[in-house]
Parts: structure tokens; sequence; C-alpha cells
């Protein structure tokens, strides 16, 4: 597979590298119990605050509106975000909520590091 990486575009060969990120951070929420099986109400989801502070938890905002619109964005060849700052905001939950997020702050500062990446 490092071949056909090598061959790709760099906009193609970061978007494959996101791509399985995203993949890790469901599965590390789905294994922190931090997945919900019932969508939030689209009230919830329709806020205007930074990571929909007002009207969901950290993870939900990363589960309903982070992973699908940066899946959205992989699928369709768009262009990625210039810049992203998502593991502090992980850093802060945990340090509000008492929550452990285990792998996720590595998992974080990842898609933070290659977005961040021009």
């Amino acid at each position: 597979m490092s071949d056909f990486l090598e061959t790709e575009s760099p906009k193609t060969s970061r978007h494959v590298a996101i791509a399985a990120l995203l993949i890790d951070i469901e599965a590390e929420l789905r294994t922190l119990g931090w997945w919900d099986g019932v969508q939030p109400s689209i009230e919830a989801l329709s806020s205007t605050m930074p990571f929909a502070a007002d009207t969901l938890e950290f993870y939900q905002w990363v589960q309903f509106i982070f992973l699908p619109r940066m899946h959205a964005l992989i699928d369709q060849q768009l262009p990625l975000p210039g810049a992203c700052g998502i593991a502090p905001m992980l850093e802060e939950y945990s340090r509000v909520s008492g929550r452990n997020p285990a792998r996720l702050p590595q998992l974080f500062a990842q898609v933070d590091g290659l977005l961040s990446v021009a």
C-alpha cells in the first residue's frame, strides 16, 4: 500500500491518512463507550456555537458533526480544512468532564497535524 500512497498526489494521500484516523477515532469512541446509538435532535445538531458546546457533549459533536463532515469531504475528494484545533478541545473536555480519553489525544493531535500541513 505504501507504493500506492507514494504515487498519489499529496492531496489524495492526505485524504487517505485522515480517513484512516477517522476510523481509529470512531473505534476508540466505541471502546470508551462514548458512541451514542441515538442521534441528537435537529435543534441540538443545529447549534451555532463552536463544537455545539451548548447542546452536545464533545464526543457527540465528534460523532454526529465532525466525523460525518470529514467523511463527506474525503468521499468527494474536496479540499480539507487548512487548520484544525480539535486536540485542545478534547483536552479541555477531558479536564472539565473528568473523563479519560485514552488514545484520543494522540489521534486528534495527528488529525490536527495533518490538517495543518499546507
